[in-house]
């Protein structure tokens, strides 16, 4: 058996044996997780107010730059 050969089959078992770690079980989709769910809501809810907050302060100072205010 050669080097490469040998090589190969170490990389393909390694991956293989990685994958089945980190899913350890099937998500239940019926039950969700609420805390996460909340997390990931009001984290897009802040982040979409900071930016209609930062867009409304640049068009402010947009006009006022430019004499239209």
């Amino acid at each position: 058996m050669t080097f490469t050969r040998l090589l190969s089959r170490a990389v393909l078992n390694s991956r293989v044996g990685s994958r089945t770690m980190f899913t350890s079980s099937k998500p239940d989709l019926n039950n969700p997780n609420w805390i996460r769910v909340g997390l990931a809501l009001g984290s897009t809810v802040f982040l979409w107010g900071l930016l209609f907050k930062q867009h409304s302060t640049d068009v402010h100072e947009y006009k006022v730059r430019n004499g239209l205010e």
